[in-house]
């Protein structure tokens, strides 16, 4: 079969399996049905195995690990969030608005490729000679995986700022019902002891939604350490990835960095995330401070490898727009 027709069967495919999760992932909400949830991941999982074959065929054809322009790059990135999605789901870390979201994205970034991205750019094409080099491979797919890292992590950090906006009005009404009394310290309490100590036992009966809603704020502290432990993995891929790509410029062009577009904005999304880690570690940051920094990279790293990739000029635009 001639790869062309493959890829754009496999890139078909792809794209419906991911849109259908996304209903599949709202139905769960809603009927919280186990079937669902097989189906979901099931989807989530073939897509995963067809993205592979695309790449790996790629690869055979091309005679090249198939990350050398944005049509490969892209569907990497795309293979590992869903690779990091699959993991998280797969060891029972399972929050829905995160899976809706993850379906949504992977989505949006597939229908990209397949729908918007010109002909010419989804070719394979022979390597220019700075590309014929092993950095190539190590540099692209250590900061792929990082991108993937960060943004699954950054994500979580957007959803707690979501459900931290919904715990803060919780708050509210719990302290407007008198279920805790005046104590200045209730929120502190709220978060710090178990719900049956803090709450009077002869009142629960008559607030069992308010109380069902509590679980948002285990939930929320759950998020973002999920979120910090996912960052902390990605920040030092981040890492070497740079210096990957700073080594390879050495080699290639006679210099370790020039202050291109990328490398600019490469460094920026670097100063976003050690910024969080230092002000989580280093000044004890916790919660809403630190997610707010945090969700501030998602948008740093898109950003960082598309606009700058599409817009900007240097030695990695690809030079679609201008």
């Amino acid at each position: 079969m001639n790869i062309s027709i493959l890829q754009v069967i496999l890139e078909t495919f792809s794209f419906f399996i991911f849109f259908i999760t996304i209903f599949l992932f709202f139905a769960q909400v809603i009927f919280k049905n186990k079937w669902l949830s097989t189906f979901s991941f099931s989807g989530m999982l073939i897509s995963n195995f067809s993205i592979c074959i695309l790449l790996i065929t790629r690869w055979i054809t091309a005679g090249y690990f198939p990350i050398s322009n944005l049509y490969e790059s892209l569907f990497f990135l795309i293979w590992g969030i869903n690779t990091i999605w699959l993991f998280l789901y797969y060891g029972n870390i399972r929050i829905q608005l995160l899976d809706i979201s993850v379906s949504i994205l992977l989505t949006l970034l597939v229908g990209f490729l397949h729908f918007v991205l010109p002909q010419d750019m989804r070719e394979i094409s022979p390597l220019v000679p700075a590309l014929k080099s092993n950095w190539l491979m190590m540099h692209v797919s250590v900061m792929m995986i990082s991108y993937a890292t960060l943004m699954i992590g950054s994500l979580l950090s957007i959803i707690y700022l979501y459900f931290v906006f919904r715990v803060d009005k919780l708050l509210n009404k719990i302290n407007s019902t008198n279920l805790i009394g005046n104590n200045k310290n209730s929120n502190a309490l709220v978060y710090n002891l178990s719900f049956n100590t803090l709450l009077d036992s002869s009142k629960i009966n008559n607030y069992q939604t308010l109380l069902k809603d509590l679980n948002l704020i285990k939930l929320s502290r759950r998020l973002d350490n999920l979120s910090y432990r996912l960052i902390t993995f990605g920040f030092p891929l981040l890492t070497i990835g740079i210096i990957a790509g700073a080594v390879w410029a050495n080699e290639a062009w006679g210099s370790y960095w020039s202050w291109d577009p990328k490398e600019t904005w490469a460094l920026i999304t670097w100063l976003v995330f050690a910024i969080y880690l230092h002000t989580r570690i280093i000044k004890g940051w916790q919660g809403k401070k630190a997610s707010i920094v945090a969700s501030l990279g998602f948008f740093i790293i898109w950003i960082c490898y598309l606009g700058v990739n599409l817009l900007g000029k240097g030695i990695h635009s690809y030079g679609w727009f201008f």
